[in-house]
């Protein structure tokens, strides 16, 4: 007997970024398959596949988020329970497609006594059953070697170029907020033919989401200033930044970055901050309450649809975006 296997495209998705999930699908000419996520009176999570996924190509996605009464470590443990469900019901293989990577930025040890938790949440993955992984933009290229299979590093660096090659005005600088984001800044100005400056920071020791914002490397005088980040929390080092720049000079200050995480007195501190536009993507859901007129939201769809065609194609994702996703 002869078997003539057949690959199966199969997309699901969890509760959270659900819109993001269905943009993705329609690109793809797919529908996402049907999945029942319900929860027990103690908050206990069930997941059952509507259908059969035996044998299928399965993609699972899930935002990585706190949103609607749902926390971050909820969106998770769903993820890895629709992880383990596939498994157990044969998926021939599982790929997680977060957009966001949940605790990316836990991936040292900072200080003694603490944990790494961006390992962590890998390891499940991989316990869980999961063979691949494709994010975007994770917080440092080492989070690659923490899963144990394939990992599909995507970058929004083409949209977020092209949004700013045909909206911010000539003669542009470009700014990283901090040394840290120093070689993805020089990759936009690469892309951007534009100067590049630096603003250095100092993070307050014990304390999460507190910065000082101390120089600025480079000349911005005059100049418009565009800030690279590849996320946006509570705004703390944006808005030092950008105020940073303004005292330096700079005719106007915009900010482009992947993840608007947007925590606590962030929207609050955007809005009083000088800073004219702040350019983000749709790999994180955005409240309608948070949805102000500074912010643009660029959909992160055609990015990750082309990486899920070329992984079921057994195509190259590099190629995609020209190397430009290894870092």
């Amino acid at each position: 007997m002869e078997l003539i296997t057949k690959k199966r495209l199969t997309i699901v998705a969890g509760r959270v970024n659900r819109e993001l999930a269905e943009e993705v699908a329609k690109r793809l000419g797919e529908q996402l398959s049907p999945v029942q996520i319900a929860e027990f009176a103690n908050g206990e999570l069930h997941c059952k596949y509507g259908e059969s996924i035996r044998g299928a190509d399965l993609f699972i996605f899930q935002g990585h988020a706190s949103i609607d009464g749902t926390s971050i470590n909820d969106a998770l443990m769903e993820h890895l329970i629709m992880v383990d469900a596939a498994q157990r019901a044969s998926a021939k293989r599982i790929t997680v497609v977060a957009p966001f990577f949940g605790y990316s930025r836990q991936d040292r040890k900072a200080e003694g006594r603490e944990p790494i938790t961006a390992k962590l949440v890998a390891n499940l993955f991989h316990a869980a059953g999961a063979k691949r992984l494709v994010s975007v933009d994770l917080h440092s290229g080492q989070i690659q070697g923490f899963f144990d299979g394939p990992v599909d590093h995507l970058t929004a660096m083409p949209l977020l170029v092209d949004w700013m090659s045909n909206n911010l005005p000539d003669d542009l600088v470009v700014v990283s907020p901090d040394a840290g984001r120093v070689k993805v800044a020089e990759r936009y100005a690469n892309q951007l033919h534009a100067d590049l400056a630096i603003v250095h920071k100092r993070r307050i020791r014990g304390e999460k989401n507190a910065v000082v914002a101390k120089d600025v490397v480079g000349d911005v005088a005059g100049r418009p200033c565009v800030l690279i980040d590849d996320m946006i929390d509570t705004a703390g080092t944006i808005c030092a930044a950008a105020e940073q720049l303004m005292e330096r000079g700079a005719s106007s200050v915009y900010c482009t970055a992947t993840h608007g995480v947007f925590s606590g007195p962030a929207i609050e501190r955007l809005e009083a901050s000088p800073l004219e536009k702040v350019v983000i993507t749709n790999t994180l859901p955005l409240a309608e309450n948070k949805r102000i007129p500074k912010i643009e939201v660029l959909s992160a769809a055609p990015i990750i649809a082309d990486a899920i065609d070329a992984v079921f194609e057994d195509t190259s994702v590099s190629e995609i975006f020209n190397g430009q996703n290894q870092s």
